[in-house]
């Protein structure tokens, strides 16, 4: 649910990255940080360990235009991967106004992406929310590595009936194809979602 703010006219919408560990959750808000006007973006925050793993979650605020009158800001998360992080990844979902799915596509973490996938709709059943409530897309990431499950294969497990907008992406590469394209596709499933709250 968006956090609207009356008094300093400010509408801030909260996306979170979900998928399993090491998938390129972080990769993915790094590179939208980057690539991001720095007057338009706020300071990232990242809590990691040695192992490049992030243990809590990555924290991005960005601008969008105004939207009849209000500024509207992104807040972008991610949540660990790790399994033994679950309170952590459900205590992040709280309040979420839309959701990116990042599946790694190796061949060899298809089990790992279920895993994910199945948590993801346990932690938002919590709240009352499913992916069929919420703004969701999915993004298959790491199509450069060899290895990789077609999107074919990626959709049987994950997207069979295509109802959700997915993207092929590598978060890794310096031109990150299809991680703007994804982030894109649910801010404006979201916006949708807020006109139509409107009227």
């Amino acid at each position: 649910m968006s956090f609207i703010n009356y008094s300093s006219r400010e509408i801030i919408l909260k996306i979170v990255y979900y998928g399993p560990g090491l998938c390129g959750k972080t990769t993915n808000v790094k590179f939208i940080y980057a690539g991001t006007n720095p007057d338009a973006r706020g300071k990232l925050i990242s809590l990691e360990t040695k192992q490049e793993r992030t243990l809590f979650f990555d924290f991005l605020p960005l601008s969008l235009p105004k939207i009849r009158g209000f500024k509207t800001r992104l807040h972008l998360y991610t949540v660990p991967g790790q399994l033994f992080y679950s309170a952590s990844r459900k205590l992040i979902m709280k309040g979420s106004d839309g959701v990116i799915f990042v599946a790694d596509s190796q061949r060899e973490r298809r089990e790992a992406n279920l895993i994910s996938f199945e948590d993801l709709i346990e932690n938002l059943a919590a709240y009352d929310m499913s992916i069929d409530s919420i703004p969701f897309v999915i993004q298959y990431n790491k199509r450069d590595l060899p290895n990789v499950m077609s999107v074919e294969e990626l959709r049987a497990d994950l997207n069979p009936q295509g109802k959700y907008p997915d993207f092929e992406a590598t978060a890794a590469d310096r031109n990150g194809p299809g991680v703007f394209d994804t982030l894109k596709s649910v801010v404006k499933m979201i916006l949708l979602e807020l006109k139509k709250g409107g009227q």
